[in-house]
């Protein structure tokens, strides 16, 4: 299971650079990324090499933030790839809270990172029908 940042951030010229900043001060590498917005707040959600020193760091330097769990699937790079992951997810009747598309550094694979609302029970699901399920993305 991989670890992942959510961070409430000010929706504000530089704020992402800020934030970006704040994490290579103390060496910390992002892996993967998704910022949602709203008018005056979004949440960015980050897959970072040290989700525990991140989340500490941030808080230190006034960021809200939390870790949570997100299952990593390798996908087959090809037209449909993403489509067969889904089909199987919702054959599985598992509802995805929010998902973003990334890659595994070793191989160069495509990655989707994906949230539900049982997050143990969908990983076991997903391994129990052949889903490559990652660690990490390195």
């Amino acid at each position: 299971m991989l670890k992942q940042l959510s961070i409430f951030a000010e929706n504000t010229r530089g704020a992402m650079l800020r934030l970006m900043t704040c994490l290579r001060q103390y060496d910390i590498n992002v892996l993967a990324s998704v910022t949602n917005d709203s008018a005056e707040f979004g949440i960015v959600r980050l897959v970072v090499s040290d989700p525990k020193r991140a989340a500490e760091v941030l808080a230190d330097n006034g960021y809200q933030c939390r870790i949570t769990d997100v299952i990593g699937v390798k996908m087959e790079d090809r037209p449909g790839g993403l489509e067969s992951l889904l089909k199987v997810i919702h054959d599985s009747r598992i509802n995805i809270n929010y998902l973003y598309g990334a890659f595994s550094r070793s191989d160069r694979h495509p990655v989707i990172l994906l949230n539900t609302e049982d997050i143990q029970e969908t990983e076991s699901c997903l391994r129990s029908k052949g889903v490559d399920i990652l660690n990490d993305l390195n």
